[in-house]
């Protein structure tokens, strides 16, 4: 979870991973689920890291991505494949494909283009590009964006810092709140790439669980619900812009930020 671990969680992170794959002997097992009862940053991860594995076992879970898309790609794993080479092998040799990807991720973290691309190629959804819905973007959008330690670009709660942050990264100037008086404090924001274009994405959390804010300039149209794959989207508009909600909090907790959200943007 971006910017929710802190220091000394190295062996829990380990512990979590093996406990995920059933490597742990018995004691080990028993003192990580000890660990996670009392951890709310453990219990995060371990909620999106079950989530990311049930969702990357699906069948055919793979996106036909455009040329763009396929270069960066290949420039990517011509790096890795360097990094790689300089790296000791005797690990890789016992992990397992599970903790492989996850030990890349980490690996990659430390240069943000990379760490996008890392969690891009972790899920992408198996469907022609031209036939995804919105939600099915938003929802691939979503899960990756809390991937490979990339949720925010810009860390903080500040919203004076946060909306400042997006200009001359994005062609309008997205509204940034903070609702932590309402129950939705604000973590962040990054820019994204959604529907064919770049986009704000701002961050917030509601009792652990992250609600990502999609932001681009649109026609007005009426507020939308949906659900999907477990879960909620809440769509509106206001001054010229589409504002997507997307997280898996109950549905009436999503309505509700939307509603604040409106609140404390009105005129």
């Amino acid at each position: 979870m971006s910017g929710g671990r802190h220091d000394g969680h190295g062996e829990w992170n380990d512990l979590l991973h093996g406990f995920i794959d059933g490597e742990l002997d018995a004691a080990n097992a028993a003192r990580f689920e000890a660990h996670l009862a009392t951890c709310r940053d453990c219990a995060g991860e371990m909620e999106n890291a079950l989530m990311v594995k049930r969702l990357s076992a699906r069948e055919g879970v793979k996106w036909q991505a455009p040329d763009t898309v396929h270069a960066r790609v290949q420039a990517a794993l011509t790096l890795e494949q360097s990094m790689m080479r300089r790296a000791t092998t005797a690990a890789s040799q016992t992990e397992s494909p599970w903790q492989h990807v996850w030990r890349l991720v980490r690996e990659w973290s430390f240069v943000p283009s990379l760490a996008v691309l890392a969690a891009s190629l972790m899920l992408v959804l198996n469907v022609p590009q031209q036939s995804q819905t919105i939600e099915d973007q938003l929802l691939a959008s979503h899960v990756r964006s809390m991937l490979a330690d990339h949720l925010t670009d810009v860390l903080t709660s500040d919203q004076h810092t946060v909306k400042p942050w997006f200009n001359g990264k994005i062609d309008f100037s997205p509204p940034v709140v903070d609702l932590a008086a309402q129950g939705f404090p604000l973590v962040g924001g990054r820019v994204d790439y959604l529907d064919g274009r770049v986009v704000a994405a701002l961050i917030y959390r509601r009792h652990g669980h992250v609600i990502n804010l999609f932001i681009w300039p649109g026609a007005a149209g009426a507020k939308t619900n949906a659900e999907k794959e477990g879960y909620n989207f809440v769509e509106w508009h206001a001054d010229g812009l589409v504002f997507w909600a997307v997280s898996d909090v109950a549905a009436p907790d999503l309505t509700t930020f939307r509603d604040d959200f409106i609140r404390a943007t009105a005129p």
